[in-house]
């Protein structure tokens, strides 16, 4: 069977388990738990023989020959005691939980599990297979395990003007589920761009990559996706750290970030009061190595991500527009960014491709530098991919297809030999524009929210978008501001 096929054998007992209550997100959390423990059956066995670190008395075996109640219980156990063990394997069970409470159900879902041999299987097929299932739990507006889950086709474009290189090392502070990771990995082991030796293989598979997620669940759904893609080792340690980047510089340095951090304004803590009621604080980080101290998250990322790159990397960073423009600490950590890096392109991206709705985001790719007293920045390309243009997440989701005239802008080959498609009097509509930094510097709050292309649609009736895509779009808006009202009333409340 090929993956798409696998695939929806997979998903379609998802819908049985959904009678019981088992939620998308709850049926790929109890699968990863299942494969992962087959495929460290599989290799614990001949041709492998490998110690994968399985406890003998929790064994797939052990698991497969139980029914009934003492099915429920043994697997119960058995989630709790390989949560205690080391390195990946501890990972991906941590906190774990049996939410399937049909024993027969469960039985059913490990027998469909036992009938594929996981570790035989091309890592290329079974990181399909998982990747298809992701996606298909972020579509899932329930779960809201969207908000973990960037554009396949986003990740691609980014990771292409990146042109990330063989034993560099590649970070993301909130990897979510691993994309920019799986990503990287197939840009470097394509052999269109680079043809891998021994030691090359090893270092992209032990040593190129380095992330932060602090919800155990995506966390373990990131390790799972690495591994079948064949990153790490089943009984190596996690290349995925639980901490929270936010709190302290990251130790060491690294060669390229890529990065879509969590939306939301403010980060904060939950704890509960003398009266038993939950409330929120807001979180400030103080850290010595910031520019300005702020409780907005998106600003802090910024400023983390830049601490993190050696003075030879370089980043491709997903920000909200709000990072563009916000005064105070925002001004602050522009000027920098433009003074202490090469922030070199901003892509302008439209509304419509993210699962967290009504979000207008952009990515910042930019350069890390040495000290020095004057600007590295010399002037900022911008690419307005949000203007007349209309995506939508179900009936006309972002390609990479329809990123393909931004990367040939950027010119990943040499970006220093870049030609702007605006002109003012020849070509008034082209995306493809640059600023200096002298203009940037001397705009209100140093903004770098700009545009310049007409909106034909306040002007042009004949150019609106279909009734479908509209409709789908204001529904999204006004989910997004329901949403951002309802964490105002949260914030006003005190919950």
């Amino acid at each position: 069977m090929n993956s798409s096929t696998i695939a929806s054998k997979v998903w379609s007992f998802c819908t049985t388990l959904r009678d019981d209550g088992v939620g998308y997100g709850d049926y790929l959390e109890q699968l990863t738990y299942l494969i992962f423990l087959k495929m460290a059956d599989e290799y614990s066995k001949p041709p492998y023989k490998r110690e994968v670190g399985i406890p003998a008395d929790y064994t797939w075996d052990k698991l497969r020959s139980k029914r009934g109640a003492e099915l429920e219980g043994f697997y119960i156990e058995l989630l709790r005691q390989l949560g205690q063990q080391k390195g990946i394997l501890g990972q991906i069970f941590t906190k774990s939980q049996n939410k399937i409470q049909d024993p027969a159900k469960l039985y059913r879902l490990i027998d469909m599990v036992d009938s594929t041999q996981w570790a035989r299987m091309d890592a290329d097929v079974k990181g399909d297979i998982y990747e298809d299932l992701l996606e298909r739990n972020a579509a899932d507006t329930k779960s809201g395990a969207g908000q973990y889950f960037t554009p396949r086709s986003l990740i691609s474009a980014m990771v292409e003007c990146l042109k990330p290189e063989p034993r560099k090392t590649i970070a993301d502070p909130a990897c979510g589920t691993g994309g920019f990771f799986l990503a990287a990995y197939d840009y470097l082991n394509d052999s269109k761009h680079f043809t891998l030796d021994k030691e090359d293989k090893d270092f992209l598979k032990h040593k190129t990559f380095h992330g932060n997620e602090i919800v155990a669940n995506t966390r373990r759904l990131c390790l799972m996706n690495m591994f079948l893609h064949n990153i790490g080792e089943i009984d190596g340690d996690s290349m995925v750290s639980p901490n929270d980047a936010l709190i302290a510089p990251s130790g060491e340095t690294f060669d390229f970030v890529l990065a879509n951090p969590p939306f939301g304004k403010k980060s904060s803590m939950s704890f509960t009061n003398d009266e038993g009621e939950q409330e929120s604080e807001d979180l400030t980080y103080n850290r010595q190595d910031f520019w300005a101290t702020t409780s907005n998250k998106q600003l802090n990322f910024v400023q983390h991500i830049r601490t993190m790159l050696k003075t030879t990397g370089r980043a491709a960073v997903v920000v909200p527009d709000n990072v563009l423009f916000e005064g105070g600490a925002g001004e602050t950590i522009r000027r920098k960014l433009l003074d202490n890096t090469d922030l070199h392109t901003i892509l302008r991206l439209p509304t419509g491709i993210f699962y967290a709705q009504g979000v207008k985001a952009n990515v910042l790719f930019f350069d890390n530098r040495e000290a020095s007293p004057n600007p590295w920045t010399k002037e900022v390309w911008y690419y307005d991919y949000r203007t007349n243009v209309h995506h939508t997440l179900k009936k006309k989701p972002i390609r990479y297809e329809d990123l393909q005239d931004f990367i040939q802008c950027f010119n990943p080959a040499n970006r220093h030999e870049r030609k702007e498609t605006w002109n003012e009097e020849m070509n008034p509509e082209g995306r493809w524009r640059k600023f200096s930094y002298e203009e940037l510097i001397a705009r209100d709050k140093t903004s770098l929210d700009v545009f310049w292309l007409r909106d034909k649609s306040l002007t042009d009736l004949d150019n609106l978008p279909d009734p479908e895509d509209l409709a789908e779009e204001i529904i999204e808006n006004l989910e997004a501001g329901l949403d951002s009202f309802r964490k105002v009333y949260q914030s006003l409340s005190g919950g």
